[in-house]
């Protein structure tokens, strides 16, 4: 019987590193130049109880080496009492690095960036959870009251901010460190981007009016009513852009972070390295047997672990052996720094989806595990 906490502990053990890796994957670059201003966009309607709003920010595409614009959007929250904390960009003593958003039980620090809409730079004013149901702040919130009926109405002061900047620290960035209850809730349980999100992400990459080359810093998407509806008829452009943009800029050098010290360090953790290689990360661990008390579900259990396992297994060996034929092709031509930077950074790309992958693979698994005949059922 005790082989299913154990399973369970294994998963979460799991899931966690794997945050760990997307997050650390994500701040594995110095941008020498800082993102362009926040442009100003109006909110579209919230589309529904329980819908959060999650506001836009400026990413950066490595392969193409420029900027782009991820829209704000409305998400459904991934749980009852989870907040986003949104994320940003910070100087860390040669280059910006970026800091991934997160799902909490409290917001966390985000730079001191006004991103408005509720966030002004410190929490968050646009909402809150009552006996597990969202309430939406109406002064700061395009709700529509016909149909959301949990609003209230509270005046956030300083609602207007006209400081467009995009960044925490270096030149002409905000001045703004993590206050103590910030820094409690950078310890608290977090869950990473739900998948609509990363899909949003990726589907604002892909659009080429998105790169700040192109729209000069005034995207031609600036929100949209839910993820990955930039085609939507609800969705809006930015009025402006949020300050002169200058594209000469953007021919910056991207530089590794290996031994960069975080802004933060003296009040955040380090971040462990992101496994770069698919040989660098550690071997799943073969599938525990089960005993729930029920032979027949338990063998079909330890049969679906079993065809996972070997999946997996055969997925890292692959993704390890194309790897290291990139290397040997990069030494054969004798590459430029340059291109073997690209690869690695393709390398270790492939590595966290792969890992990304593995870990939803495990979670969805986990929720077909049979229970024991001893075990109450959960309480709906």
């Amino acid at each position: 019987m005790r082989s299913i906490p154990f399973i369970r502990s294994f998963l979460v053990v799991l899931i966690l590193a794997c945050v760990a890796v997307s997050a650390a994957a994500q701040v594995s670059i110095l941008i020498t130049t800082a993102p362009p201003a926040l442009p100003i966009y109006d909110q579209p309607i919230c589309p529904g109880q329980g819908y959060l709003w999650t506001p836009g920010y400026w990413a950066y595409d490595n392969g193409y080496g420029d900027y782009y614009w991820v829209p704000g959007t409305w998400v459904m929250a991934p749980q009852v009492g989870m907040l986003w904390t949104p994320p940003y960009w910070g100087w860390a003593g040669s280059g910006f690095m970026f800091y991934p958003g997160y799902w909490g039980p409290q917001v966390g620090f985000y730079g001191g960036v006004a991103y408005g809409y509720g966030y002004y730079g410190r929490g968050y004013e646009g909402g809150r959870w009552n006996n597990g149901q969202f309430y939406y702040n109406r002064s700061v919130n395009n709700v529509n009251i016909t149909n959301i009926h949990n609003v209230y109405n509270t005046t956030v002061i300083n609602e207007t901010n006209v400081n467009r900047v995009s960044y925490n620290g270096g030149n002409g960035g905000i001045s703004a460190h993590p206050s103590s209850a910030e820094e409690s809730a950078m310890h608290e349980r977090h869950l990473p981007p739900i998948a609509v999100q990363n899909e949003h992400v990726q589907a604002a990459r892909n659009n080429p009016q998105s790169r700040a080359s192109r729209n000069q810093g005034k995207p031609g998407i600036a929100a949209t009513p839910k993820p990955g509806a930039l085609n939507d008829r609800a969705a809006v452009p930015a009025k402006e852009a949020g300050a002169a943009y200058h594209p000469a800029a953007m021919h910056a050098a991207v530089t590794p972070t290996e031994n960069v010290t975080s802004p933060h360090a003296e009040t955040e953790p380090a971040h462990q390295a992101a496994p770069i290689h698919a040989k660098d990360l550690p071997s799943h661990p073969a599938p525990v047997p089960v005993n729930t008390g029920n032979a027949r579900q338990d063998q079909k259990y330890q049969q679906q672990q079993q065809k996972l396992y070997a999946k997996q297994q055969s997925d890292h060996q692959s993704l390890q052996q194309s790897q290291e034929q990139d290397h040997q092709r990069l030494a054969q031509q004798k590459s430029s720094e340059a291109q073997t930077q690209q690869v690695e950074q393709k390398h270790q790309q492939q590595t966290q989806q792969m890992e990304q992958k593995h870990a939803q693979q495990q979670q969805t698994l986990q929720a077909k595990q049979p229970a024991s005949k001893n075990q109450p059922k959960p309480a709906k």
